[in-house]
């Protein structure tokens, strides 16, 4: 599978080195559960995905929540397994990472992201 690497469009900055993507029913549907970690520099984009859980995962993540013109509508932090992500208006799509991510990066809402 071919990684992505993702870039504040603003400070164009990585944010991480190695994306993957999750695009259709099944990687769409899996996530990340039952995933042992997630290594530093990487993420998950799950489009067409608004919201997330991280029940049967077994560590905390960070998540960027996008609309479809890839802005960032929503940022949670640490968001512990076995838990319900918040609900943010206008997102189309997520990008999981492994948590510190964002507090190592300077990323905020109203931002751009861009898929290199």
């Amino acid at each position: 599978m071919r990684h992505i690497k993702l870039i504040n469009s603003q400070t164009e900055q990585v944010i991480a080195g190695k994306v993957k993507g999750a695009y259709t029913f099944w990687p769409r549907f899996k996530g990340l559960m039952l995933t042992k970690s997630m290594p530093e520099n990487t993420g998950l984009h799950i489009s067409p995905c608004p919201s997330i859980h991280t029940f049967f995962m077994k560590y905390s993540i960070d998540i960027l929540y996008l609309n479809k013109e890839n802005e960032i509508v929503g940022i949670e932090e640490n968001l512990e397994p076995g838990k319900i992500g918040k609900r943010f208006s206008g997102a189309y799509s997520v990008i999981e990472f492994p948590a510190g991510t964002i507090k190592d990066t300077p990323t905020f809402s109203g931002q751009a992201v861009k898929f290199c």
